[in-house]
């Protein structure tokens, strides 16, 4: 017998329960002190206890919720939903999106939840951990934020366009990204690095900012913020027609996505270590 997906309303709702019991733990975690449990990618990446508590303390919500549901999360890593036929929906968590700056008490991290159907994103919700600053969307739903629906820039020349962008954490790849910047940022009204993608997905979204681009993010740096900005009216894709991924995210309006992307692409942005 095939498992059961509830609609991506129901979805949500789920998702954002968890995702404010989570925030309200990793606030308390920060103001509790916080210290580095571990390294990923290189002694810069690192990763707290609090990223690993949030993690299982979400995982553990969402079984006791959706207990034949799988999850996928920064930490731990898949965890299938139990015996039986494959489930339908998975949840893509990352408990705590932003680390570096959670570390040093820069209130630019989130916690961020989408729920999967069938391989698609069809809810996810992004929640500032310190200011409770909540982005949701549900496909064909909209996007919003404090019972307002959100829509991107109107913004349609790259020349004036406030572009966000972020830098991976090995040196090389950073070399690399600093040259396309470089390159870049004279074409740009202006860059900034604010250290968190699904936020930086979300202000997108509504206009805060007016695209967005990064090399190397993982499917739950990305899912809910790429969703949010997607139901903003946001055109969120990879480069030379591949879908979004660790090559290349470009998040920006559709009347700004061409000109974004093919500066990009002859910088060769998706390039590099």
């Amino acid at each position: 017998m095939e498992r059961s997906a509830p609609p991506p309303p129901q979805l949500l709702e789920i998702a954002i329960g968890v995702a404010r019991d989570a925030a309200a733990t990793a606030y308390r975690m920060r103001t509790e002190g916080v210290s580095v449990a571990a390294t990923k990618s290189t002694v810069t990446d690192v990763v707290t206890a609090a990223d690993r508590a949030v993690e299982r303390q979400i995982t553990t919500d969402l079984r006791r919720l959706r207990p034949d549901d799988a999850v996928l999360g920064e930490e731990y890593g898949a965890a299938s939903g139990g015996d039986g036929p494959r489930p339908r929906v998975r949840w893509i968590v990352d408990p705590i999106d932003g680390t570096v700056n959670y570390l040093y008490g820069l209130t630019h991290c989130a916690v961020s939840i989408a729920a999967e159907v069938d391989g698609e994103v069809v809810a996810g919700v992004v929640r500032n951990i310190h200011t409770g600053e909540e982005w949701t969307a549900t496909v064909g739903g909209g996007a919003w934020r404090e019972g307002r629906r959100l829509r991107c820039s109107t913004e349609t020349e790259l020349g004036q366009a406030l572009v966000v962008t972020g830098f991976g954490y090995d040196s090389a790849r950073r070399v690399h990204q600093a040259r396309v910047l470089t390159e870049l940022i004279s074409q740009v009204r202006d860059i900034r690095r604010l250290g968190a993608a699904a936020i930086d997905l979300c202000l997108v979204a509504e206009g805060r900012a007016d695209a967005y681009y990064e090399k190397g993010l993982a499917a739950w740096d990305q899912a809910a913020g790429a969703l949010v900005a997607t139901e903003a009216g946001v055109r969120v894709g990879g480069l030379k027609g591949l879908d979004p991924g660790p090559e290349m995210v470009v998040a920006a309006p559709p009347a700004l996505f061409d000109a974004l992307h093919d500066r990009l692409a002859a910088l060769d942005a998706s390039g590099g270590p």
